[in-house]
């Protein structure tokens, strides 16, 4: 049966991530026995993936720290720290940090996603010279952990 467990602040497997920071698992699918994924999400300013659907999962975000720019289908919203976002399955979405440092969440994948866990491990194991966004299409459709629909955000006017 399931096993409950609890992970100090720091612990879970982190793997770098293409919005030029880190990605942390802490709950994965084998752990709740399909029932989440959940990642802690950390990203360099102005930094977000391009917009995206996940066809088999809701995902929520919780921010921690920073402000970010959200794309929830037409939508355009700002999250200010502590701020909760619901993203239905098949909804076409994005974000971005507009923040000045770096920014960190709390997003939840229900029910689980073997392949969106296999999508930041693969992702990590890329060399630096393969980083980047132009890694993120590929590696999302080979895993079929998303499907990429369109570009990132375009950055924020510098003043």
């Amino acid at each position: 049966g399931l096993r409950p467990f609890a992970l100090a602040p720091g612990d879970g497997t982190s793997v770098e991530n293409p919005t030029g920071g880190v990605t942390t698992f802490k709950a994965v699918s084998d752990q709740s026995g399909g029932g989440l994924t959940l990642i802690e999400g950390v990203s360099a300013p102005g930094e977000g993936p391009p917009l995206h659907v996940h066809r088999e999962q809701d995902e929520l975000i919780y921010t921690l720290d920073g402000t970010f720019r959200v794309k929830l289908g037409d939508e355009l919203i700002e999250a200010l720290p502590r701020s909760f976002v619901f993203i239905p399955r098949g909804t076409q979405h994005t974000w971005q940090n507009i923040g000045d440092g770096f920014s960190r969440f709390v997003a939840p994948l229900v029910p689980a996603s073997v392949e969106f866990e296999e999508f930041f491990h693969r992702y990590g194991e890329l060399s630096p010279e393969e980083r980047g966004m132009e890694a993120f299409s590929p590696r999302g459709a080979e895993t079929r952990a998303m499907e990429v629909v369109g570009p990132p955000l375009p950055q924020p006017d510098v003043r």
